[in-house]
This record gives C-alpha cells, sequence and structure tokens, in this order.
C-alpha cells in the first residue's frame, strides 16, 4: 500500500476510535457552532466549523424541511432547477441532475451527508442519482469550486442533501417527524414521503420512506421542436403525450445513534429502487437498485486546542440495468465502493475557526453488455485539507489548502494491457470580507482548484446511446486547472435584502468533448457522430442576484417583492461551451403570514444561440406559476398545498439537456398536497 494511501486511513480510524471510547453524544452539529444568528442559516456544506450564509465568501442556497415538505415530488435536478445559478440536466423526470454555473456530471459533487453517492449518476446524463429529495431534512448548494473540503470534484459546486437518518439529539416529547403527500395532474403523479425519530433514554432511532409514481408527462407541443424539424426536413408529430416519461421510485430507511452529553455515535441502512423511461428510446427503461450503510460520529473535547472531532463513513452497491424491452435487460452498470471521512475542528479563539480533514474512497465501476462504452474502472482517492477563517467582526480573512491523489485503473476497451494514471492535484482558496455597516457584507475571493478525468474522460470509447453519439476518451488526458475571482455582497438591512455574486474563471486544460467530424455506423446501420475528449483553455463568467423588498409587514403578516436573476458565458480556444444555460430572471410577489402563504410569480428564460459545433440553437420562454398554503389548525401543524404551475402551457425547452429537441418542459399543471409535522 502507498505510504500517503495508509495515512489517510489511519487518521480516519483514529477519529473513529476517539469516538468509540470517549463517552458519546450531542447536540445537532449546527447547533454546536460558533454564534450563528439562526439554526436554519447555518451552512454545514461549505466549511466543517459552518458559517452563517450571510457571512460567507462562498455562493450558497438552502432548501430547508418547511420548504421541501411542500416541493414537488421529483428528481433532484429538476426540484433545484431556476435556483440562482443551478439547472437541470433535464434527461427524463427520473434521472434529472443538477447544473451548476453551466457545469455538470463529474464537475458538480452530489453528497449525502458529505459523502459521495457512490452510483453512476456522474457517468452519464440518463443516470439517476441514488438519493431522492424526498429523503432529505435539508438540501444545501454550494456553487462554484471554493470547496474545498470536497476536493477537485466539486470544480463546479456541491449540492449535499442531509437527512436525518442518524439522529443527532434526542426527539423533543420523545418523538418527532412529518408525513407528506401529494397528487399532480400533468402526469397522474401520486407521491408520499415521511420520516419519523424515537428516543428511548440515551438511544434515538429513526425510520423513513418514500414513494413516487408518474405516467408519461402532458406537453403543450409536439415533442420534436420546430428548429429540429427545419434542421433535418422531418415532421413535428402530435403533441399531447411526452412518450416514454413515466418513472417510479420506492427508497426506506431506518437508522440510530447513542447520544451522551458530549457526541453521538450512530449506524443507518437505506434500500433504493427506481425504474424509469429514457425518453431518449421509445422501449427502453432502466431499474436502479441501490443498498446503502453509513455510519458516523462526533465527540467534542472539554478543553484544548480542538473543539470535536467527527467522522463519517459510507458503503454503497449499485446496479443500474438497461432493459431493452420488458423482460429484456441490456447493459448493466455495476458501482460499489466506500469513502470515509475525518474532521478535527479547533476550538474558537478570539473570532478563529478552523479545521483539518482527510478523506478517502474507492469505488469499482463496471459496464456490461453490448452499450457498455466506458471499461472497468478502480478508482481511489485519498485527500488532506484544513480551512481556516479568522473574523474580527469589522473584517476577516478565510483560506484553505488541499492535496488530493487520484488513482484510476482500468483496461481499455479492446486492449489487453491495464493502464494505470495517478493524479496529483493541489487546491488553494483566499478570501477577506470587510462589515462597512450594519447589515452589509462584502467578500471577495480567489481560489485556485485542480481536477482529475473521469472515468468516461480517460477510458470512454463506444456508443453512448444517452448522448446520441460515439464517444472516445483519451487516456493521456492531464490535470484540468481553473482559477476563479468571485466577489460577494449581502445586504440586509430594514425592508432589503440582497445577494450578488459576480465571478469570473480561468480554465487550464479544460476537458470538452468536441465533435471530430467522422461518423460511426453500428451493425444495424445506425450512423453516429464521432465525439473526442479533448482539452483547451476556457473562460467562463457570469452573476447570480437575489432580493426581495418587504412592500408591507404587520406583525407576521409580509408582503414582499422578490426577484431572481443569473447569467453565465463561456467560451473555449475551440469555441463557445456546449449546453451553456441562457440567461434568466424571476419576479415573484410573495404574501406569508402564520395562516397562509401565496405567491405569483413570472420567470423568464433567455434564448440561447450561442452554440458548440452540432447544437441547435434553443427558443426563449416564459413561465407563469401560482403556489399557496394554509394551516387551519392552530394546535397542529398540518399545511395543505397548491401549485398551479406553467398556466399559459407554455412550450419550453431547457438548453442544457441532451434531449431538448425531442422533450420538451411539461406543460400545465395542478399539484395539490397535504403535509403533517408531530
Amino acid at each position: 500500500m502507498r505510504p500517503f494511501v495508509t495515512r489517510p486511513l489511519l487518521l480516519s480510524a483514529v477519529a473513529w476510535s476517539a469516538l468509540a471510547s470517549s463517552g458519546l453524544g450531542g447536540a445537532a452539529f449546527a447547533q454546536t457552532q460558533t454564534q450563528p444568528t439562526t439554526v436554519d442559516d447555518v451552512i454545514v456544506t461549505a466549511t466543517p466549523f459552518a458559517v452563517t450564509q450571510r457571512a460567507t465568501t462562498i455562493a450558497t442556497d438552502v432548501l430547508d424541511e418547511q420548504k421541501l415538505a411542500i416541493a414537488p415530488a421529483t428528481s433532484l435536478g429538476d426540484l433545484v432547477n431556476g435556483m440562482p445559478g443551478i439547472r437541470s440536466t433535464d434527461f427524463a423526470p427520473g434521472a434529472s441532475r443538477p447544473v451548476i454555473r453551466g457545469l455538470s456530471g463529474p464537475r458538480v459533487q452530489v453528497l449525502t451527508n458529505g459523502l459521495g453517492q457512490i452510483d453512476a449518476s456522474s457517468v452519464s446524463p440518463d443516470h439517476a442519482v441514488a438519493t431522492d429529495p424526498g429523503e432529505a431534512h435539508r438540501i444545501e448548494i454550494v456553487r462554484g469550486p471554493a470547496t474545498l473540503v470536497y476536493g477537485g470534484s466539486a470544480i463546479g459546486g456541491v449540492v449535499n442533501i442531509i437527512d436525518d437518518r442518524i439522529p443527532e439529539t434526542l426527539p423533543e416529547g420523545g418523538i418527532e417527524g412529518r408525513v407528506s403527500t401529494q397528487y399532480s395532474s400533468v402526469d397522474d403523479g401520486r407521491g408520499a414521503s415521511g420520516h419519523a425519530t424515537v428516543g428511548v433514554g440515551r438511544f434515538a432511532f429513526n425510520v423513513s420512506g418514500v414513494t413516487r409514481k408518474t405516467d408519461d408527462y402532458d406537453i403543450p407541443s409536439p415533442a420534436r421542436s420546430q428548429v429540429l424539424a427545419d434542421s433535418d426536413g422531418q415532421p413535428r408529430g402530435d403533441g399531447g403525450k411526452q412518450p416514454n416519461s413515466w418513472s417510479e421510485l420506492n427508497a426506506w430507511g431506518v437508522g440510530g445513534a447513542y447520544i451522551a452529553d458530549k457526541g453521538f455515535v450512530g449506524l443507518s441502512y437505506k434500500s433504493t429502487e427506481s425504474e424509469y423511461g429514457t425518453v431518449a428510446e421509445p422501449e427502453v427503461f432502466i431499474n436502479l437498485e441501490q443498498e446503502r450503510w453509513d455510519g458516523r460520529g462526533e465527540y467534542r473535547f472539554d478543553s484544548g486546542p480542538f473543539a470535536k472531532v467527527r467522522a463519517s463513513y459510507g458503503h454503497a452497491d449499485y446496479t443500474h440495468t438497461e432493459f431493452e424491452g420488458p423482460g429484456e435487460p441490456g447493459t448493466v452498470f455495476n458501482s460499489d465502493g466506500w469513502e470515509t471521512r475525518g474532521e478535527l475542528v479547533q476550538r474558537e479563539q478570539n473570532g478563529w475557526n478552523g479545521a483539518i480533514g482527510v478523506q478517502a474512497l474507492e469505488r469499482n465501476f463496471e459496464a456490461i453488455g453490448e452499450e457498455a462504452f466506458v471499461p472497468t474502472v478502480k478508482i481511489e482517492e485519498q485527500g488532506l485539507y484544513t480551512v481556516q477563517r479568522y473574523d474580527l467582526g469589522r473584517y476577516g480573512f478565510e483560506g484553505g489548502l488541499r492535496y488530493d491523489r487520484r488513482t484510476l485503473t482500468a483496461t481499455p476497451l479492446g486492449k489487453t494491457a491495464e493502464v494505470e494514471r495517478e493524479f496529483d492535484n493541489w487546491s488553494a482558496s483566499a478570501a477577506a470580507f470587510l462589515r462597512p455597516q450594519a447589515g452589509l457584507f462584502l467578500g471577495l475571493s480567489l481560489s485556485r482548484t485542480e481536477r482529475a478525468p473521469s472515468e468516461v474522460e480517460l477510458f470512454a470509447d463506444g456508443v453512448h446511446i444517452a448522448t446520441a453519439a460515439y464517444e472516445t476518451g483519451d487516456v493521456n488526458l492531464d490535470t484540468e486547472k481553473v482559477t476563479t475571482l468571485e466577489g460577494t455582497i449581502h445586504y440586509d438591512r430594514g425592508r432589503f435584502t440582497g445577494d450578488l455574486h459576480v465571478y469570473k474563471s480561468w480554465y487550464d486544460s479544460f476537458i470538452d468533448e468536441r465533435r471530430t467530424g467522422a461518423d460511426f455506423t453500428t451493425d444495424e446501420g445506425d450512423v453516429f457522430p464521432v465525439y473526442q475528449f479533448v482539452q483547451t483553455d476556457a473562460d467562463f463568467y457570469g452573476f447570480e442576484a437575489e432580493a426581495a423588498y418587504a412592500l408591507w409587514q404587520s406583525g407576521d403578516r409580509k408582503l414582499s417583492l422578490e426577484g431572481v436573476a443569473d447569467m453565465v458565458h463561456a467560451d473555449t480556444d475551440l469555441g463557445p461551451a456546449a449546453r451553456i444555460p441562457p440567461w434568466s430572471a424571476t419576479t415573484r410577489l410573495a404574501w406569508t403570514s402564520k395562516l397562509w402563504d401565496l405567491a405569483g410569480e413570472v420567470r423568464h428564460v433567455g434564448e440561447q444561440d450561442r452554440l458548440s459545433e452540432g447544437e441547435l440553437p434553443t427558443d426563449s420562454y416564459t413561465m407563469v406559476n401560482v403556489r399557496g398554503a394554509i394551516r387551519p389548525f392552530q394546535d397542529r401543524d398540518i399545511t395543505v398545498f397548491a401549485e398551479a404551475h406553467n398556466l399559459t402551457d407554455e412550450e419550453a425547452r431547457e438548453h442544457t439537456s441532451f434531449l431538448k429537441d425531442i422533450a420538451p418542459l411539461a406543460g400545465r399543471n395542478l399539484r395539490v398536497g397535504v403535509t403533517y409535522a408531530f
């Protein structure tokens, strides 16, 4: 075993040993940090010691439990689509993944409680994320590459799905939880989710589950776009339903923890099974299965330089089977492995916070079948990092440093010799911030992040049906590097609140997939354009803005005018980058009160005509949405909610989607539901 491999595993083992031998227990992580303004305002994903959302130089967004309880029962990418700087791959209702600042796939880390999914969702856009938003207690999104805690694979950002399966506190009153159910008209969708935590002495036990089922969804136009019809001279066909867009998911889990005065330690198990139509092909559907075990713990010290030590471990077995028709299994993708993390969080001293950590993972990826375009790959990674923050009140500084070693081992398709690629990557960040007056936060950050190529970028060699292309990797690709300068403004004073992030990223050895000009013809006579992964320089720049103004307020009643806007521009030395989302702007009028909430919004997404080779332009669209919720009983937390989405039945297509020209977004939809918290 390599010496560097040994050190992270040893340090992680030491962290677990400390937890197991030290009289465990405790409060939730967010509740043990240094003076947050509110618990809900603390972001645990951005840094190990947590910082309030309006005091971080990193761009963040949060979906808390109250928002998730009335959110649509849908895939992760579709749920977060429309938040600042975030879109969806929109690849079938069962499989959409987040796109952050124009980046997706291996550049966006999707986590469960801070650990990787150990699935195959980053391999292909038709592969679903193995954790459903219905399981979440909270979802945190970090935009941009400044998340050193998670390494180069988070070069685009992080989406962290946080659940309560391993309780960190004893429930108030001995039991607490939530159940929710809903129905949507556009796809005859039925969904339900729930979780409950029960306290027994020093132990807390959790049970949770989520289920949803949808039929093919209604579309306001023919599935084929007018742009595609004009390009290939074929008719658009009929509208009505989007073929093969159904989905079904069932997931359940159990967990428990021992909780004492100074920490906790716990274990959980989760089972996920999902089936969904691919949309890309009329009869093909996918079955996804994953079993996952997680352990997590924390111990808080009474004195010394460190406030706490914590560790987490996850192991999963994942299988993704593509069926050509009923009972006809085709290509199978298997992914099994583990990931562990250990952290020592420094004790706060006169505004100084910090943490050091280690991370290690091992994952075995295997593709079997005629459409296996990537060989069997073993992936190993070890990382060491530290992040520090010095907050002097009126001003302060942040910084971090990380070293990663990532090893990918495979026998390329059609070859007999094994290839091993090893990458040693360094990432660093520095930031300064200023509070010139109450309610105003100004930040400026500079980061340098390095990412090792993914297994697809290195070893792909075959027809990839999901992207309708023959994809060719390059085993000689180098590390991808990005330098990002970002300015941040948080404002919260009087009736007005706002956030603005402006950034510019310079990529060195940006890994881009480009058309070669050649075509590949299968034995059946199907023709696919050949694409090659190459490296070039690239520049990305853009902004994200959020603002809200209280037009009228009295007690718990408030009428607000809200707005969100974002834009990203991306160029490479070979031309515009592919599937970059156009600008968008949303205006919302919202009423909130103790009894009921009501909001109406208009969202406009611009056209995209800055195209990579092989792309078609995408028209702009405007959607009108209305939503409301009422809490009819004062003594019970029951919420009845409803939403009318796409009221004008607008034809809309996401430029970030490989399927945009054969699958528009859903038409007019009425969604109703009820949630009960106890």
